[in-house]
């Protein structure tokens, strides 16, 4: 007779989907559990932008092409806190499991490296577009933001969030200490988050300042994602979606490279 004093293996399948949810809710639980620090202060921070912004005009209404400037800002402004609190949420989480010495606890389990990537992608595109919801809910309370077309505004707000969510991977996987990470922020993605036509159109920059700007895949997704909102764009909507799956389709395989070799995970 067998012996069924101790639990029997599991079987786990072509995929772990019990590991794989049970990793993404303990990202999604990890902010949630602070939400005042990774929800609301976002928030906060956004409309400080927005009210420096309101106050500068003094009352004068400026046009963007057929919108007020104010309009035109506010979906800059939204996704820009989409993308950096899906990096803040999966950059932190690898870089703080580094550093407290916890990360084997998620090493250890039968989980591939496609099954990691994408419980931490999951859980930093939850986070971003949280942030996002709640920040365009309160920007809408002082300007009226239309819907030209829904579906844009959807998929631009996954693919940057899930381009941000790969690109914090990448960067709490390199980092060893917070000052690394702090200078992925600073250097990176702060500059091609502020050069990305966030606060102008890119139509009124020099030739060669439209050029650069074009080269950065953050200028395309906060381009797509104003077209959902007022139905202005400044560069191509095709190339923007193509820019944009090709660069989430480029670092994923860095990511899944860099979890299945263990690089900077493992000694």
């Amino acid at each position: 007779m067998p012996d069924h004093s101790f639990p029997m293996p599991r079987s786990v399948g072509a995929v772990n989907w019990i590991g794989l949810w049970t990793l993404t809710r303990r990202e999604i639980r990890r902010f949630l559990k602070v939400w005042v620090q990774t929800v609301a202060a976002p928030v906060v921070t956004t409309l400080l932008f927005y009210s420096v912004f309101a106050l500068a005009l003094g009352g004068v209404v400026r046009m963007v092409g057929d919108v007020p400037f104010l309009v035109f800002l506010g979906p800059g402004l939204v996704m820009m806190s989409i993308a950096q609190n899906a990096f803040a949420n999966t950059s932190s989480s690898v870089l703080v499991s580094k550093v407290q010495g916890n990360i084997v606890d998620v090493l250890m389990p039968p989980l591939s490296a496609g099954e990691l990537a994408a419980a931490y992608v999951m859980g930093g595109v939850a986070r971003g577009l949280l942030v996002g919801l709640a920040t365009a809910a309160a920007i809408w309370i002082f300007v009226p933001l239309g819907l030209y077309a829904p579906q844009f505004i959807l998929f631009h707000a996954v693919a940057a969030a899930m381009l941000l969510s790969l690109l914090g991977l990448i960067g709490g996987i390199w980092a060893e200490k917070f000052d690394h990470m702090a200078a992925v922020t600073n250097f990176i993605v702060t500059p091609l988050s502020f050069l990305s036509g966030t606060f102008y159109t890119i139509d009124s920059v020099p030739p060669a300042f439209r050029f650069i700007a074009h080269l950065n895949p953050f200028f395309y997704f906060i381009d797509g994602f104003r077209y959902g909102f007022i139905g202005q764009t400044d560069g191509t909507l095709t190339t923007g979606i193509l820019v944009m799956t090709g660069a989430n389709l480029v670092l994923l395989a860095v990511v899944l490279r860099m979890l299945s070799s263990g690089y900077k995970l493992k000694a």
